[in-house]
């Protein structure tokens, strides 16, 4: 057996005060984001916000239904949406809030699976590292500098060229 340590590891600000300028504008963007989402099942709001190579803005929110699988997470309604506009444009960073409604979240919040999953490939399709920076409504952010911090094994494109017949 082989044991190999991996190094992942992310920044943590002790508030938003502390990130540089183009960070805080994608947070507040996300936090706009969050404000619209539509989350009357939950009544937890997701923003996300996705900084393009171009310089061009996206936000996201999560936008849930009453048949539960048919919503769509924040963080996957922005990349949706930077890629069907901007195909060919890299995606830099995304800045990503939620709002409760029981008190505030003072803690970085990270995506679920499905939605580290999309963000590996987008950050696979641009052929470089996308900036996932989380926050709560307030207190510390985290700031990932790759996505392989947040899904260090993930699944790719790769796997299917080699091991399958199958073109993409």
């Amino acid at each position: 057996m082989k044991k190999e340590i991996l190094p992942l590891s992310a920044l943590l600000f002790d508030s938003e005060n502390e990130l540089p300028e183009e960070d805080l504008k994608l947070l507040i963007e996300a936090r706009l984001a969050a404000q619209k989402a539509y989350a009357p099942y939950s009544r937890f709001k997701v923003g996300a916000a996705v900084k393009l190579a171009n310089g061009i803005i996206i936000q996201g929110n999560n936008q849930e239904n009453a048949a539960y699988p048919s919503g769509l997470c924040a963080e996957r309604v922005a990349l949706f949406y930077a890629h069907a506009q901007y195909p060919d444009v890299a995606v830099e960073s995304i800045a990503i809030t939620a709002l409760g409604n029981k008190g505030l979240i003072n803690e970085p919040l990270s995506p679920c699976g499905a939605c580290r999953q999309v963000m590996a490939e987008s950050e696979k399709n641009s052929n470089q590292p996308m900036r996932v920076i989380m926050q709560g409504q307030q207190g510390p952010v985290m700031v990932a500098e790759s996505m392989k911090v947040l899904l260090p094994f993930s699944f790719l494109d790769e796997y299917l060229h080699k091991y399958t017949n199958t073109t993409i």
